[in-house]
Protein backbone atom coordinates (compact mmCIF):
# COMPACT_ATOMS: atom_id res chain seq x y z
CA UNK A 1 0.00 0.00 0.00
CA UNK A 2 1.58 3.42 -1.42
CA UNK A 3 0.59 6.18 1.52
CA UNK A 4 1.31 9.78 0.51
CA UNK A 5 2.82 12.15 3.56
CA UNK A 6 1.85 15.64 2.39
CA UNK A 7 3.62 18.79 4.41
CA UNK A 8 2.22 21.92 3.65
CA UNK A 9 4.99 24.38 4.64
CA UNK A 10 5.90 28.18 4.76
CA UNK A 11 9.33 28.50 6.64
CA UNK A 12 9.59 25.59 8.62
CA UNK A 13 13.50 25.24 8.51
CA UNK A 14 14.09 25.66 12.37
CA UNK A 15 11.34 22.39 12.91
CA UNK A 16 11.49 20.50 9.87
CA UNK A 17 14.16 17.99 10.64
CA UNK A 18 12.54 16.59 13.55
CA UNK A 19 9.74 15.84 11.81
CA UNK A 20 11.31 14.63 8.86
CA UNK A 21 13.45 12.10 11.07
CA UNK A 22 10.14 10.58 12.61
CA UNK A 23 9.10 9.94 8.85
CA UNK A 24 12.46 8.32 7.58
CA UNK A 25 12.36 5.56 10.64
CA UNK A 26 9.68 4.46 9.63
CA UNK A 27 9.00 0.75 8.73
CA UNK A 28 5.74 1.28 6.09
CA UNK A 29 8.40 1.87 3.12
CA UNK A 30 6.14 2.26 0.43
CA UNK A 31 5.89 6.13 1.16
CA UNK A 32 5.66 9.00 -1.35
CA UNK A 33 6.32 12.58 0.70
CA UNK A 34 4.66 15.30 -1.32
CA UNK A 35 6.04 18.77 -0.03
CA UNK A 36 4.03 21.45 -1.20
CA UNK A 37 5.88 25.04 0.27
CA UNK A 38 4.70 28.79 -0.01
CA UNK A 39 7.35 30.31 -1.41
CA UNK A 40 9.77 29.92 1.75
CA UNK A 41 12.21 32.56 2.50
CA UNK A 42 14.40 30.34 4.80
CA UNK A 43 16.00 27.08 4.13
CA UNK A 44 12.81 24.67 3.86
CA UNK A 45 13.63 23.28 0.42
CA UNK A 46 17.40 22.74 1.39
CA UNK A 47 16.11 20.88 4.66
CA UNK A 48 13.68 18.76 3.00
CA UNK A 49 16.64 18.23 0.21
CA UNK A 50 19.11 17.24 2.65
CA UNK A 51 17.07 14.76 4.58
CA UNK A 52 14.77 13.69 1.90
CA UNK A 53 14.72 9.25 2.23
CA UNK A 54 11.66 8.04 0.49
CA UNK A 55 10.17 9.37 -3.13
CA UNK A 56 9.78 13.29 -2.45
CA UNK A 57 8.10 15.54 -4.80
CA UNK A 58 8.72 19.08 -3.94
CA UNK A 59 6.63 21.90 -5.16
CA UNK A 60 6.67 25.81 -3.93
CA UNK A 61 4.81 28.93 -5.05
CA UNK A 62 2.38 31.14 -3.50
CA UNK A 63 -0.78 30.48 -1.71
CA UNK A 64 -3.64 31.74 -0.21
CA UNK A 65 -3.23 29.70 2.94
CA UNK A 66 -2.63 26.35 4.34
CA UNK A 67 -5.92 24.54 3.35
CA UNK A 68 -4.93 25.61 -1.03
CA UNK A 69 -1.51 24.05 0.09
CA UNK A 70 -3.13 20.97 1.23
CA UNK A 71 -5.27 20.99 -1.76
CA UNK A 72 -2.61 21.12 -3.99
CA UNK A 73 -0.25 18.42 -2.56
CA UNK A 74 -3.79 15.80 -2.54
CA UNK A 75 -4.02 17.19 -6.29
CA UNK A 76 0.23 15.68 -6.46
CA UNK A 77 -0.80 12.67 -4.73
CA UNK A 78 -0.65 9.48 -6.29
CA UNK A 79 -0.53 6.99 -3.18
CA UNK A 80 -3.74 4.66 -2.40
CA UNK A 81 -3.72 6.47 1.04
CA UNK A 82 -3.62 9.82 2.11
CA UNK A 83 -2.24 11.76 5.58
CA UNK A 84 -1.29 15.08 6.60
CA UNK A 85 2.35 15.31 8.35
CA UNK A 86 3.48 19.44 8.74
CA UNK A 87 6.39 21.02 9.83
CA UNK A 88 5.52 21.29 13.67
CA UNK A 89 4.50 17.59 14.00
CA UNK A 90 6.18 13.97 14.65
CA UNK A 91 4.75 10.94 13.79
CA UNK A 92 5.04 9.15 17.17
CA UNK A 93 6.98 6.18 16.85
CA UNK A 94 8.52 3.84 13.73
CA UNK A 95 5.34 1.92 13.61
CA UNK A 96 2.51 4.43 12.78
CA UNK A 97 2.33 4.34 9.48
CA UNK A 98 2.62 0.66 9.38
CA UNK A 99 0.02 0.00 11.20
CA UNK A 100 -2.22 2.62 9.12
CA UNK A 101 -1.29 0.23 6.06
CA UNK A 102 -2.48 -2.77 8.06
CA UNK A 103 -5.57 -1.17 9.54
CA UNK A 104 -6.54 -0.12 5.38
CA UNK A 105 -6.11 -3.55 4.20
CA UNK A 106 -9.80 -3.97 5.02
CA UNK A 107 -11.80 -2.80 2.34
CA UNK A 108 -14.43 -1.81 4.43
CA UNK A 109 -12.73 0.95 5.79
CA UNK A 110 -12.50 4.41 4.18
CA UNK A 111 -9.81 5.98 6.39
CA UNK A 112 -8.74 5.52 9.94
CA UNK A 113 -7.73 8.15 13.16
CA UNK A 114 -6.04 7.83 16.15
CA UNK A 115 -4.65 9.69 19.27
CA UNK A 116 -2.73 12.91 19.94
CA UNK A 117 -0.53 14.55 22.05
CA UNK A 118 0.41 17.99 22.34
CA UNK A 119 4.17 18.87 23.53
CA UNK A 120 5.59 21.91 24.88
CA UNK A 121 7.42 24.04 21.72
CA UNK A 122 10.62 24.26 24.12
CA UNK A 123 10.56 21.26 25.64
CA UNK A 124 8.90 18.35 23.25
CA UNK A 125 9.19 15.73 26.24
CA UNK A 126 6.77 17.30 27.97
CA UNK A 127 3.43 16.10 27.46
CA UNK A 128 0.77 19.13 27.86
CA UNK A 129 -2.58 17.69 26.62
CA UNK A 130 -3.32 14.48 25.57
CA UNK A 131 -6.30 14.01 23.10
CA UNK A 132 -8.02 10.37 23.28
CA UNK A 133 -10.52 10.61 20.08
CA UNK A 134 -12.28 7.52 20.46
CA UNK A 135 -14.40 5.30 18.44
CA UNK A 136 -17.05 7.17 16.66
CA UNK A 137 -20.53 7.10 16.63
CA UNK A 138 -23.25 8.91 14.42
CA UNK A 139 -24.52 11.45 17.91
CA UNK A 140 -20.68 12.12 18.32
CA UNK A 141 -20.58 15.56 15.98
CA UNK A 142 -23.52 16.68 18.03
CA UNK A 143 -21.58 16.59 21.13
CA UNK A 144 -18.51 18.69 18.97
CA UNK A 145 -16.81 15.57 18.43
CA UNK A 146 -14.21 15.25 15.54
CA UNK A 147 -11.50 13.24 14.28
CA UNK A 148 -7.88 14.50 15.67
CA UNK A 149 -7.06 16.01 12.16
CA UNK A 150 -2.98 15.14 12.08
CA UNK A 151 -3.99 11.38 12.58
CA UNK A 152 -6.40 11.16 9.61
CA UNK A 153 -5.66 9.07 6.90
CA UNK A 154 -7.72 8.48 3.54
CA UNK A 155 -8.30 6.53 1.06
CA UNK A 156 -7.09 9.06 -2.66
CA UNK A 157 -10.89 8.09 -3.50
CA UNK A 158 -11.91 9.59 -0.70
CA UNK A 159 -11.44 13.19 -2.28
CA UNK A 160 -12.82 12.49 -5.61
CA UNK A 161 -16.04 11.77 -4.15
CA UNK A 162 -16.39 13.95 -1.51
CA UNK A 163 -13.88 17.27 -2.64
CA UNK A 164 -11.25 18.92 -1.04
CA UNK A 165 -10.83 21.58 1.68
CA UNK A 166 -13.19 24.60 1.60
CA UNK A 167 -10.10 27.66 0.93
CA UNK A 168 -12.74 30.70 2.32
CA UNK A 169 -12.06 29.09 5.69
CA UNK A 170 -8.69 30.29 7.27
CA UNK A 171 -8.68 27.97 10.48
CA UNK A 172 -11.66 25.71 10.37
CA UNK A 173 -11.01 24.27 7.26
CA UNK A 174 -10.34 20.81 8.74
CA UNK A 175 -13.30 20.63 11.07
CA UNK A 176 -15.62 21.39 7.96
CA UNK A 177 -13.93 18.68 5.91
CA UNK A 178 -14.10 16.12 8.62
CA UNK A 179 -17.60 17.48 9.08
CA UNK A 180 -18.70 16.73 4.96
CA UNK A 181 -16.76 13.78 4.33
CA UNK A 182 -18.91 12.24 7.77
CA UNK A 183 -21.96 13.48 6.71
CA UNK A 184 -22.79 13.76 3.42
CA UNK A 185 -19.75 11.61 1.96
CA UNK A 186 -20.99 8.75 4.79
CA UNK A 187 -17.34 8.20 5.71
CA UNK A 188 -16.45 4.94 7.46
CA UNK A 189 -13.54 5.46 9.88
CA UNK A 190 -11.10 2.72 11.75
CA UNK A 191 -10.52 4.00 15.27
CA UNK A 192 -6.33 3.20 16.07
CA UNK A 193 -5.99 3.38 19.75
CA UNK A 194 -2.86 4.68 20.22
CA UNK A 195 -1.19 8.22 19.57
CA UNK A 196 -0.10 8.75 16.36
CA UNK A 197 1.22 12.11 16.18
CA UNK A 198 2.86 14.85 19.03
CA UNK A 199 2.53 18.08 17.56
CA UNK A 200 4.13 20.83 19.09
CA UNK A 201 1.52 23.99 20.87
CA UNK A 202 1.13 27.40 19.60
CA UNK A 203 -0.79 26.47 16.13
CA UNK A 204 -2.78 29.05 14.37
CA UNK A 205 -6.00 28.48 15.51
CA UNK A 206 -4.61 29.62 19.41
CA UNK A 207 -2.36 32.56 18.41
CA UNK A 208 -4.31 34.96 19.76
CA UNK A 209 -7.59 36.25 21.06
CA UNK A 210 -8.38 37.34 17.48
CA UNK A 211 -7.38 33.69 15.91
CA UNK A 212 -9.23 31.94 19.02
CA UNK A 213 -11.89 33.87 18.05
CA UNK A 214 -12.08 33.66 14.49
CA UNK A 215 -11.67 29.97 14.59
CA UNK A 216 -15.25 30.00 17.03
CA UNK A 217 -17.21 31.66 14.40
CA UNK A 218 -15.70 29.71 11.39
CA UNK A 219 -16.35 26.54 13.63
CA UNK A 220 -19.66 27.46 14.08
CA UNK A 221 -20.49 28.29 10.53
CA UNK A 222 -19.04 24.27 9.49
CA UNK A 223 -21.22 23.29 12.49
CA UNK A 224 -24.35 25.01 10.66
CA UNK A 225 -23.36 24.12 7.54
CA UNK A 226 -23.18 20.40 7.99
CA UNK A 227 -26.60 20.46 10.30
CA UNK A 228 -24.96 19.00 13.33
CA UNK A 229 -25.88 21.15 15.80
CA UNK A 230 -26.02 24.80 16.71
CA UNK A 231 -24.46 26.84 19.63
CA UNK A 232 -24.63 24.15 22.40
CA UNK A 233 -22.08 21.95 19.85
CA UNK A 234 -19.83 24.57 19.19
CA UNK A 235 -19.54 24.79 23.30
CA UNK A 236 -19.25 21.12 23.70
CA UNK A 237 -16.59 21.21 21.57
CA UNK A 238 -14.56 23.55 23.10
CA UNK A 239 -15.24 22.50 26.69
CA UNK A 240 -14.23 18.73 25.34
CA UNK A 241 -10.91 20.20 25.43
CA UNK A 242 -10.54 21.29 29.41
CA UNK A 243 -10.20 17.29 30.50
CA UNK A 244 -7.39 16.81 27.91
CA UNK A 245 -4.71 19.23 29.49
CA UNK A 246 -2.26 17.83 31.92
CA UNK A 247 -1.87 19.20 35.31
CA UNK A 248 2.23 21.19 35.44
CA UNK A 249 4.05 18.47 37.47
CA UNK A 250 4.26 19.25 41.03
CA UNK A 251 1.15 20.82 41.40
CA UNK A 252 0.34 18.36 43.47
CA UNK A 253 -2.31 16.33 41.05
Amino acid sequence: MKISVITAVLNGEATLPEMLDSLAVQTHTDIEHIVQDGASQDGTIAVVKQKCVFQTRIASAPDSGIYQAINRGIQRATGDVVGLLHSDDVLADRDVLSEVATALADSDYDGIYGDIEYVSRSDPSRVIRRWRAGVYNTLALRRGWMPPHPTLYLRREVFERAGLYDTSYRISGDYDAVLRFLTSGQLRLAYLPRVMVRMKMGGVSNRSLGHMLRKSREDYRAIKRHRVGGIGTLVAKNVSKIGQFRPAAGDGH
